[in-house]
């Protein structure tokens, strides 16, 4: 052949099609039969040139047969990989969705080996969960007068999620038990909660941030994380830092749900008892001290945040 290919198996089968047509080539150089009478040559030439044919019939099928394994097998690979390929896809237009399937099968068809998504596919998507928000109907604390948990988590965390978008960044908005957090990765995800509905005691004011311990301790980043919400969230607040991070906290769900390469913190606003006021009637606050907080992570020289104007609840 006129090049080597790149693939051993593309190689093995180019060594067995040359020899398939140099069997053709000796087939055609045999000698012509002698020694026989005029009858006797006319009836071997006649067998010697069935047997060719029959040969040539033979060795044409077994190039065909090949040829077409081969493209089945290729076809086959691409449609599999196209598939597990869309199950990845975002909720996208049908059309832009169908394009992507198609660009993606054409491209995994042409390769040998898959490669992996880029880091700049998703360093800066941030995932916001909003707590105790979902179809579950989980309240979470519910205060005497009705007030709850899930409608406090739920105004704040729209507008975190309006600056974030704001500035630059492409955000999910999740649910508490959102499909979408299973091997979820992103640049950093913050799942928003709020505190006890009931008074505890004239101390329980403040606001708590925690990283998973479910992934054996605060590893660098998740440690970071949790120390630039604990700094931004309280010196844009006014609220104290309050220390009593619980095990709940530590060992939140979604820790173990999401990618392990993604830095997660969980922050409690604040207690809808002594905090009540600030929660209900400055959530635009609450949300910039926790955007400030994952700019700090995020951004080795932080550039600076939408005003709280633009922290308008958006789903």
């Amino acid at each position: 052949m006129d090049e080597v290919a790149d693939d051993p198996g593309q190689e093995r089968e180019g060594r067995v099609i040359e020899e398939i047509l140099a069997e053709v080539e000796a087939s055609d150089a045999l000698p012509a039969p002698s020694g026989q009478d005029a009858d006797g040559d006319e009836s071997v030439a006649v067998k010697i040139a069935r047997k060719r044919r029959r040969r040539r019939m033979r060795v044409a099928g077994r190039v065909i047969g090949s040829a077409l394994r081969s493209v089945g097998l290729t076809l086959f690979t691409a449609l599999l990989l196209a598939t597990l390929f869309a199950s990845w896809l975002p909720s996208l237009p049908e059309d832009v969705s169908a394009g992507l399937m198609i660009a993606e099968a054409t491209r995994i068809g042409s390769m040998t080996t898959p490669t992996a998504l880029p880091l700049s596919s998703w360093q800066r998507r941030v995932g916001v969960v909003s707590g105790h928000w979902g179809p579950e109907d989980d309240p979470g604390a519910v205060c005497d007068d009705g007030l709850t948990e899930a409608e406090v988590n739920h105004d704040i965390a729209t507008r975190v999620v309006s600056l974030l978008r704001a500035h630059g960044y492409t955000v999910d908005l999740l649910s508490e038990f959102d499909e979408r957090l299973e091997g979820y990765q992103a640049a950093a995800l913050i799942s928003i909660h709020a505190d006890s509905c009931e008074y505890i005691n004239d101390l329980a004011t403040g606001f708590k941030v925690s990283g998973p311990a479910a992934r054996g301790g605060l590893f660098e980043e998740d440690e970071r994380l949790v120390n630039c919400l604990i700094e931004q969230y309280g010196a844009v607040t006014g609220l104290p830092f309050h220390p009593s991070v619980t095990a709940d906290m530590q060992e939140y769900h979604t820790f173990r749900e999401i990618a392990p390469t993604t830095p997660a913190a969980i922050i409690e606003v604040g207690f809808l008892y002594l905090d009540r006021q600030f929660l209900t009637q400055e959530p635009d606050r609450a949300a910039l001290g926790i955007v400030a907080g994952l700019i700090c992570f995020l951004e080795p020289t932080p550039t600076p945040i939408p005003t709280a104007t633009q922290a308008a609840p958006q789903e």
